[in-house]
């Protein structure tokens, strides 16, 4: 009887969580009534990410899809009883169609592409030969991405210097520079930016607004790096020689179709912000324009024929797998759905669970307090991932991509840059990183412990992130 009764209240509890969804039309969740223990699963999806492959990682490797499924089913299944299936589902399809899917095609594609191109060889690690070749792999990672730039330039670079005794320092600069800063000036180049452009933000926006404070960090910590390299060079002078694994020899480059490929990519994200047919398919309630799905099959294309032309020694030699772009896949599914309840918060400015955030970005005058914008969004960069960082933080400041483009310029630079350069501030700020790191420990580099690398970029890089605040977001 007991049994019973327990399950009829249960039952009334459903009924009426249910029914008092009706108020909700199909996508909206009512995010001005939510109170923050929505957020929890979104706090505890970033939380896994940036501690389960410190704390765990055996674990973490073999577990991350079912964490991920973990909290995004904690973010479900409370919408569907407390909002209703309908609305609930609208809010998932939005999210997937519109943000999720091309997000990871974009991904999948530029992975794939980078991974098709290969540079073999060996230069002998001199100053200026090392700033070079982080000159070029900085500005490479605006165009194939930083993880492609990553991918592309790190065994070059650690060839030339595997016969020096100091050579930590090269990776932690290459970090700072192709992992992350080099990723500012278009939406390819890091993955807070291609957010961006799916939110509405013209491709050569961030070309344009980010240029001098990207051509300032960039300045700094290239000769910054030639003086350091310069002097650790001269410090090795008179020691004995080691021995070099990798004698040097021609550099030469494979997979080269691959940059007509990349070349393609850049041309269909180009067609899909300036072609508008006006023709849109609806799925789930959701539009989805016609310029979009022939953006997001020309990628897909693309990909495939880089599999296709690219010889399979090539993408050998990059040590090229499906393991990296399966892990983001499952961990981005998690985060776009954690977030959903999170954006539809911010969404109601001053009457949602947010309002204390809010304030805290804002002036007295009720304008965009700037400086709070780029040190909030670069300190949550730095150690969660950044493209979530910046959707937040670009739906504080109002989520109008017209606004923020115009009148809001600033603070869009401000959350851009936040979100892109400190991601450099640790091994797990941004996705390169970790790569980066895990391949030099390999290769026998003795890369510095997760707090080491945190002396280094608190030297080297919060004055320059001073130094840009005072100059650029006062």
């Amino acid at each position: 009887m007991a049994l019973k009764t327990g399950l009829t209240r249960a039952a009334a509890i459903v009924t009426l969580c249910l029914t008092s969804s009706a108020a909700f039309a199909a996508g909206d969740i009512g995010g001005g009534s939510m109170g923050g223990l929505w957020a929890l699963p979104f706090a505890g999806m970033l939380l896994s990410i940036a501690l389960g492959p410190i704390l765990f990682p055996h674990f973490w490797e073999l577990n991350y899809g079912k964490f991920a499924a973990f909290w995004a089913a904690l973010v479900l299944v409370p919408l569907v009883l407390f909002r209703g299936f309908e609305p609930a589902l609208g809010a998932l399809a939005h999210t997937a169609l519109l943000e999720y899917i091309p997000f990871i095609i974009l991904l999948f594609a530029l992975f794939t592409i980078a991974g098709g191109i290969l540079i073999m060889g060996n230069l002998h690690g001199t100053p200026a030969t090392n700033t070079a070749l982080l000159a070029i792999g900085t500005l490479m990672a605006s165009f194939v991405g930083t993880t492609g730039a990553s991918i592309i330039m790190i065994r070059p670079v650690l060839r030339a210097n595997d016969n020096r005794r100091h050579n930590v320092h090269v990776v932690v600069f290459f970090i700072f520079l192709v992992s992350n800063i080099g990723g500012s000036l278009t939406p390819l180049g890091d993955p807070p930016l291609f957010l961006g452009f799916l939110r509405g933000v013209n491709f050569f926006w961030t070309t344009t607004h980010l240029l001098p404070e990207t051509a300032l960090a960039v300045a700094i910590l290239l000769a910054l790096f030639f003086a350091l390299d310069s002097w650790f060079y001269r410090k090795e002078d008179g020691m004995p020689a080691l021995k070099d694994p990798t004698p040097d020899r021609d550099i030469k480059l494979y997979g080269k179709v691959n940059f007509l490929l990349l070349g393609g990519v850049i041309a269909a994200i180009l067609m899909s912000a300036s072609w508008k047919p006006g023709v849109a398919v609806t799925i789930a309630g959701v539009h989805v324009e016609l310029q979009n799905i022939v953006r997001d099959g020309i990628l897909l294309a693309l990909a495939a024929l880089s599999l296709m032309l690219t010889p399979n020694p090539v993408r050998a030699g990059n040590e090229f797998s499906w393991g990296p772009i399966k892990e983001v896949a499952k961990l981005f599914a998690g985060i776009f759905i954690c977030i959903i309840p999170v954006l539809a918060m911010l969404q109601a400015g001053r009457d949602g669970a947010f309002s204390g955030l809010v304030s805290l970005v804002t002036n007295p005058d009720g304008s965009h307090n700037t400086v709070a914008y780029f040190w909030l969004t670069g300190a949550l960069s730095s150690f969660l991932d950044n493209a979530p960082t910046y959707l937040v933080f670009f739906e504080l400041a109002g989520g109008d991509p017209q606004k923020l483009m115009t009148t809001g310029a600033l603070t869009l630079a401000a959350i851009s840059a936040g979100a892109v350069f400190m991601g450099a501030n640790t091994y797990i700020g941004n996705a390169p990183n970790f790569m980066v790191y895990a391949i030099a420990k390999d290769r026998k580099v003795r890369m510095p412990s997760f707090f080491g690398y945190m002396l280094w970029s608190g030297a080297i890089l919060i004055p320059i992130f001073l130094l840009q605040t005072v100059i650029f977001f006062r």
